[in-house]
């Protein structure tokens, strides 16, 4: 016989069903957006995302902003989960998970098309990488210095 799933175990099993996880990466950043409706509470790595420096808040607002104006009515909690590469890389790489969260919930082609009409990559990944450096050079592109002493 089937077992009977226990809804009560779950503490709010109505927003489990509405949970949207995306992922986004900058360099050697990665992070973890999780959508749940809610009442517009954005934090990353457990932080408002209003206490970040000005550039870096204006970067992850500009996903909200462009789905408040295609959507209209926007009342989602966003929790984001950043690791690895610096501060920038982590704010772009939090952007781009965060897009991709709203497109993934909304299921609205005109907000896909209104990112990317915007900015590419705010739906994908910038993949450009740190070159290697070649054998008995000090960087990916100098040579070394010759001397005629």
């Amino acid at each position: 016989m089937h077992k009977v799933l226990d809804k009560s175990k779950f503490h709010n099993f109505n927003k489990m069903n509405k949970t949207t996880i995306t992922s986004g990466k900058r360099k050697t950043a990665k992070a973890t957006a999780v959508l749940v409706e809610g009442t517009g509470i954005i934090k990353i790595n457990k932080i408002p995302y209003t206490r970040l420096p000005q550039l870096r808040r204006l970067g992850i607002e500009e996903p909200l902003m462009i789905a408040r104006e295609i959507l209209k009515d926007v009342n989602v909690d966003i929790e984001v989960t950043t690791h690895g590469g610096g501060k920038e890389g982590q704010a772009e790489a939090a952007r781009l998970a965060i897009a991709r969260a709203l497109v993934k919930y909304s299921k609205s082609d005109a907000l896909k098309k209104a990112y990317a009409a915007y900015d590419k990559t705010l739906l994908v990944a910038d993949v450009r990488r740190k070159e290697a450096n070649k054998p008995g050079d000090s960087k990916a592109r100098s040579r070394r210095q010759k001397s005629y002493r």
